[in-house]
């Protein structure tokens, strides 16, 4: 029994994240989230495991998640508004907006994991999530 509770207390309290969605130009479509602590799969969550995804209605600006081992994170965002699953693009730049937590700045390409990193501790972490359209 009191290896049961030293377990316990030494156990890390799960932290929550709220992303605070800014910026849609409209409310069709969906968005899509991805959250992840793995570098290697940040922006896309393709091989991902662990990753947190979502597909929520646009309409829906803030989104939470619960019961996450404490550590960095970072956070993708695709504004899909025409709902087929993938980020349109026009000569290889996006036609639908995205965002990235922490907001870094966009030159050409996805910001690296590092630009986009937050940590979530014990409690609830606040992310302020500004979208951007290039068309």
């Amino acid at each position: 029994m009191a290896l049961s509770a030293t377990l316990l207390l030494g156990a890390a309290e799960p932290g929550a994240v709220e992303l605070d969605v800014a910026g849609l130009r409209s409310a069709k479509g969906v968005v899509q989230v991805c959250l992840t602590r793995d570098p290697v799969n940040f922006p896309g969550c393709t091989d991902d495991k662990f990753a947190v995804k979502r597909k929520v209605p646009a309409t829906q600006t803030r989104l939470s998640f619960g019961d996450l081992p404490t550590g960095a994170y970072a956070a993708a965002l695709i504004h899909d508004e025409n709902a087929n699953n993938r980020l349109d693009t026009m000569l290889g730049i996006p036609r639908e907006g995205f965002g990235f937590s922490r907001n870094p700045v966009i030159a050409f390409g996805p910001p690296k994991f590092a630009a986009a990193r937050f940590t979530v501790a014990a409690g609830e972490t606040i992310q302020r999530i500004q979208m951007k359209y290039l068309l």
